[in-house]
């Protein structure tokens, strides 16, 4: 008689531990040891074998032996060709995956950390002889205190935590809005339940005191030097704000007619309303000597030879707000119209009337996934995303699924071939695509693709938006010698240009297009360059003071997530979406953070080998 075979209640258990364990994994601090890292993920491999196999069974406990004698500074340069042969041995002769895989791993790590290697052979540390830092800190690229900001929070002292943000970023309701919150991905609460949500903490904040409502530091003694500002956008008015701090006159220079740059004309209201923005941007302007110059473009209104000439030094911060195209035939066509440049439309209030329309839109990205979703905002009979690979999805999780419920269709696997336009009108009809199929993953572990048996389709569109990127208005800057390559302005990492005294840039026009907050940040490297070249040394004042830290019991507790209103209520009107948490929501969560400023951090073990 056969019978049905029950799971074991040992697997289920094993599950339960497995689900825990993949946060751990995910959870690995900053400044950890990268070949520590290796022989922990050897050993995992280890207690997968079967012991079938010689070279899985022995192998790798081999390996796992030399790998031991590397941290602990006992091995030799000769020990990394034994280690070597012996992978290569495992990963030619090994009967499954699990030993083949190990093996190749640490092949993998030889060539990508050699230099750690060598470091631990020669030196016996690591090649930074770095100790684990903070994990929010170090990963929010202006490196805000969020430890100190939440104990702020959690002792209901609003405006306390709004200063503690502005030490390092004047633009709190802007990232409280709109930031990608990379400081929640290493967050430590992981071990015990799931990362602090940190945007909704300072998005709490905000809410409760208004940015401008909240005093500024003391500024510096006035040192009579004159800086000038180009580009009104997040690193513009960062640079403006540090530097006003420190006691310089700054004016800024911007072509629109309001400053924001794309958090004013690139991210819809829904998201970030404008009366929110300007709660910063009035904060940022009465903090020091700040003037602005509206409808002004450099080498139109001004030349840039004149900024040179008229101050003593010049900060680039001009972004990327000009929308790619794509190199073929009818990409001029009507109604193909690049993401940024749609998104810019709605902005200075030229909306389309989208009313019975069908939209395409090409791209997966942040930019991309605003466009559709204001497309939805502007009464588009269908919106069809489509992207050639599964991973061309580079927005926001929450940006993707809050897409999607508003109605918002996808389609992946898909190359983009051409654009079918009108001969008469010139206006676009639809778009050709061609399937795709799943091949091997790159060096980056990026899936490939190749195209399909399957023939080209035709797909019917009235508007065609396309989310493949942004560039930056160069043009009239590399005229007068800044040097550009690619359309990006070139500087290092002091944000000073190259070949050009006493001129710096930063943001999306050196890096490419990224991020609000990767754009403060680079305003704020600047700002404190730019003080170095003047012959200063300042430090912005600061009198807050973040409470003492307090044992957390580290109870598993739920995490506390933005709400955001109903799709069929937020869809017709742009209305912000996201919903503030409630008192009780926010106590909760601040009391969950883990203070890794003072426990957990900064302390290692006696050895590395340990």
């Amino acid at each position: 008689m056969r019978r049905l075979k029950k799971r074991g209640n040992m697997n289920d258990r094993i599950d339960i531990v497995l689900r825990k364990f993949r946060s751990r994994m995910t959870s690995y601090p900053p400044g950890m040891c990268p070949l520590a890292l290796y022989r922990s993920l050897l050993q995992i491999s280890m207690n997968q074998s079967c012991g079938k196999c010689v070279p899985c069974r022995e192998g790798l406990s081999e390996v796992d032996y030399l790998l031991k004698s590397v941290l602990a500074g006992d091995a030799t340069m000769e020990t990394l060709k034994i280690i070597e042969d012996k992978c290569r041995m495992i990963a030619e002769t090994a009967d499954c995956a699990v030993g083949v895989v190990g093996a190749n791993m640490i092949l993998d790590s030889l060539t990508d950390f050699a230099d750690e290697y060598e470091s631990h052979i020669k030196n016996g540390r690591c090649v930074e002889n770095v100790i684990q830092t903070i994990p929010c800190v170090t990963l929010c690229p202006a490196h805000v205190d969020v430890p100190g900001y939440i104990a702020m929070i959690k002792e209901g002292d609003y405006a306390g935590a709004v200063k503690v943000i502005r030490k390092n970023n004047p633009l709190p309701t802007a990232c409280a809005m709109v930031c990608e919150h990379p400081c929640e991905k290493k967050c430590r609460r992981s071990l015990v339940d799931a990362p602090i949500n940190i945007r909704g903490l300072k998005k709490y904040a905000v809410d409760s005191v208004p940015a401008d409502k909240v005093e500024t530091p003391k500024v510096n003694v006035k040192t009579g030097k004159r800086i000038a500002v180009v580009g009104g956008g997040p690193s513009g008015l960062t640079a403006a704000y540090f530097l006003s701090l420190m006691g310089h006159e700054v004016r800024i220079f911007e072509e629109h007619e309001k400053l924001g740059g794309m958090l004013r004309y690139g991210i819809p209201e829904y998201r970030l309303p404008k009366a929110r923005l300007d709660e910063d941007i009035k904060a940022i302007l009465d903090a020091g000597d700040i003037r602005v110059h509206l409808r002004t473009k450099i080498g139109k209104d001004i030349t840039f030879e004149e900024l040179k000439n008229q101050y003593d030094a010049v900060y680039l911060g001009i972004g990327a707000q000009l929308g790619n195209r794509m190199p073929m035939e009818n990409a001029d066509a009507k109604n193909v119209v690049p993401a940024a440049d749609f998104l810019q439309e709605v902005a200075h209030g030229r909306a389309r009337d989208l009313t019975g329309k069908k939209v395409v839109l090409i791209g997966g990205g942040n930019v991309a996934m605003d466009a559709a979703r204001t497309a939805v905002r502007l009464n588009a009979e269908s919106i069809h995303v489509f992207t050639r690979k599964r991973d061309d999805y580079t927005a926001l999780e929450d940006e993707v699924i809050g897409a999607m419920n508003e109605g918002v269709r996808f389609r992946t696997l898909l190359s983009f071939l051409n654009i079918e336009a009108d001969k008469e009108t010139n206006e676009v009809r639809a778009v050709w695509l061609q399937p795709e199929i799943v091949a091997e993953y790159d060096q980056n572990g990026m899936m490939t693709t190749e195209h399909s048996s399957n023939y080209p389709y035709r797909f019917k569109c009235d508007l065609l938006i396309l989310g493949v990127g942004q560039r930056s208005d160069t043009a009239d800057f590399e005229k007068e010698g800044v040097k550009v390559e690619r359309g990006r302005i070139i500087a290092d990492e002091t944000c000073m240009v190259s070949g050009m005294d006493g001129v710096f840039s930063g943001g999306d026009c050196v890096t490419g297009p990224s991020t609000a907050i990767n754009a403060i940040a680079a305003g704020q490297v600047a700002a404190y360059n730019i003080d170095e070249y003047l012959g200063y040394h300042h430090k912005v004042s600061d009198d807050t003071v973040v409470p003492p830290a307090y044992p957390n019991p580290c109870v598993p507790t739920g995490r506390a997530e933005i709400e955001t209103k109903d799709p069929f209520e937020r869809k017709d009107n742009f209305e912000p979406v996201d919903l503030g948490m409630t008192y009780e929501e926010a106590m909760r969560e601040a009391g969950r953070c883990l203070r890794c400023d003072h426990y957990g951090c900064g302390v290692m073990k006696g050895g590395r080998g340990e």
